[in-house]
């Protein structure tokens, strides 16, 4: 059997440049959520979105579900899972509350397969944009903000071990 390569072209550029520009970045994922929740008039349907994003979210294992995996300082319980493979760390959580199971589906959905130092550097403005913050109660934004702090810990950790 004869194998042929052939260079594909797509708009002019090669394949491989094609390929690359469809990696998603953490800003490409945050302008997303920004441009979903443009599309509600008020805070209600905001809300209703967070809480449909928590019930797709992919949950943890129960095997993971462990105090030592607990989100401190968060109103609800928290458990957030974090490995690595193939270079990203990878995210999977849950929560007791639908509204925080939401808002961990946001972090998850900006933050997960990504490399550590992306992780680290992540800006996470979308929260701003959005109003996320100042629609949050103090407890539940101080958790959003713990949230974050253990995913970009975990991503440094991981960081330093490769």
């Amino acid at each position: 059997m004869k194998s042929i390569t052939r260079k594909i072209s797509i708009k002019g550029e090669n394949y491989n440049n094609f390929v690359e520009s469809l990696v998603v970045t953490i800003e490409d994922t945050e302008n997303e959520i920004i441009s979903e929740f443009e599309l509600f008039d008020d805070w209600m349907g905001k809300y209703e979105h967070i809480i449909e994003l928590g019930k797709s979210m992919p949950l943890i294992a129960e095997q993971y579900k462990t105090e030592d995996r607990l989100i401190k300082g968060c109103q609800s319980r928290v458990w957030l899972h974090s490995e690595f493979k193939n270079g990203k760390v990878v995210f999977a959580a849950d929560s007791d509350a639908i509204i925080t199971k939401g808002l961990v589906a946001l972090v998850i959905r900006v933050l997960s397969n990504h490399m550590p130092d992306e992780i680290i550097n992540a800006k996470m403005e979308f929260i701003n944009t959005i109003g996320l913050k100042e629609h949050l109660s103090p407890t539940r934004s101080n958790g959003l903000v713990n949230m974050i702090k253990q995913m970009k810990l975990d991503a440094l950790a991981y960081k330093a071990k490769n």
